[in-house]
């Protein structure tokens, strides 16, 4: 059986920013909690959103999201959430706030330490509706993080698991691209590229939801042609809108599942907390097309065919090649030895891209030695 499901209620538009407050009360929040880190509070974005909800909400803050969020930031935020007897959060910033906010969603009002709701632990069962709404608000364009129905979170042991439930998309997303104009080009290049990944990876998924593959495409569409604009001209208002789009895009697909692109980042992530999500993304696409080329699903539906179209190239052979070659005309590093990887760090990585729940929805099962095969390819 297919399940289609789209139930965020999205407000996008440049400034759509001042419409927070009827959305918090559309949702019923009247406590919130901002979950944000502290880069975004300097830059004045925190700020903006104080002033967007008024003076009717006194509005606790916690800034100490980590770049790769984790148990111990979540249980500080909890604390926070309980201590100031909130009722909701507002996730202001990019996938790692929005990802904890989610988080500090489920383990603030849920019993038992973040792993007991981790998919692979067996936890989806164990998030009801008491999850605390959340309202999202991306300041990047990568992630999709803001429609998405999981978390990507380090646990204390070191694995980077996803907590995934329909009650923990968030109850609002406000994608205002302006909050994007003053985003460094590394990271514009960067979560660009995870956005790109998401689009490519979730339409390649075997899943039957043709609504998620149309999404997907046109996300991807509108990502290739203004990753580099959005990249080296970061003032221009239709690049940023239409990345800010592809990003959101990505994750409203995301319901068909990932593949190993994603198993393999998120294993090297969990041992690597420093190395960022959307550039690993992209070193490990075009050596996972390569091994996706033969699925059957990805041969008898002609996928590299379209994603090839959708990105404007005549050859579907040249999508892994031209996506190897985007990331390096951004400046982004293309290869594993690029970010600091060794090959002592390979049996590590493959343990983890075996238990990750993105393994389970390739469109081809990844043996071990075929895990080997993609990071050799990818080194």
């Amino acid at each position: 059986m297919a399940l289609i499901n789209y139930i965020t209620q999205i407000q996008f538009e440049f400034g759509a920013l001042r419409l927070l407050k009827s959305e918090c009360e559309r949702v019923g929040i009247r406590r919130p909690l901002v979950v944000t880190d502290r880069g975004i509070k300097a830059a004045g974005i925190v700020d903006k959103v104080l002033s967007a909800l008024g003076a009717d909400y006194d509005v606790p803050v916690y800034d100490g999201t980590p770049s790769n969020p984790n148990e111990a930031a979540v249980r500080d935020a909890v604390a926070v959430f309980v201590a100031e007897r909130c009722d909701g959060i507002i996730a202001v910033g990019g996938g790692s706030s929005i990802d904890l906010a989610k988080g500090v969603a489920v383990c603030a009002t849920h019993d038992g330490p973040l792993q007991s709701f981790a998919v692979i632990e067996g936890g989806a069962t164990r998030i009801t509706s008491a999850t605390a709404p959340v309202i999202a608000i991306p300041t990047t364009a990568g992630t999709g993080s803001e429609v998405g129905r999981g978390a990507i979170l380090i646990l204390d042991d070191g694995r980077k698991v996803g907590v995934i439930s329909p009650y923990v998309v968030p109850k609002s997303a406000i994608c205002d691209p302006e909050l994007t104009l003053k985003l460094p080009a590394t990271m514009t290049a960067a979560t660009g590229m995870d956005a790109i990944a998401h689009c490519i990876e979730t339409f390649m998924a075997p899943a039957f939801n043709p609504a998620a593959d149309g999404i997907a495409l046109d996300g991807l569409w509108r990502a290739w042609r203004h990753i580099e604009r959005a990249t080296t001209h970061p003032d221009d208002k239709t690049a940023r809108l239409n990345m800010m789009s592809a990003s959101m895009q990505g994750a409203l697909a995301f319901q068909k599942g990932l593949g190993c692109v994603h198993s393999l980042s998120h294993s090297l992530g969990g041992i690597n907390p420093r190395l960022h999500h959307g550039t690993l993304n992209a070193i490990f696409l075009p050596a996972v097309i390569a091994f996706n080329e033969d699925a059957p699903t990805v041969r008898e539906e002609g996928k590299l065919a379209r994603l090839a179209q959708a990105m404007g190239l005549e050859n579907p052979a040249n999508v892994g090649p031209s996506i190897k070659e985007m990331t390096q005309r951004l400046g982004l590093p293309a290869t594993l030895s690029g970010v600091g990887v060794t090959h002592d760090m390979f049996p590590g990585i493959v343990k983890g891209a075996l238990k990750d729940h993105s393994h389970k929805t390739n469109p081809r099962d990844a043996s071990e030695s075929d895990y080997y095969a993609m990071l050799e390819a990818s080194f």
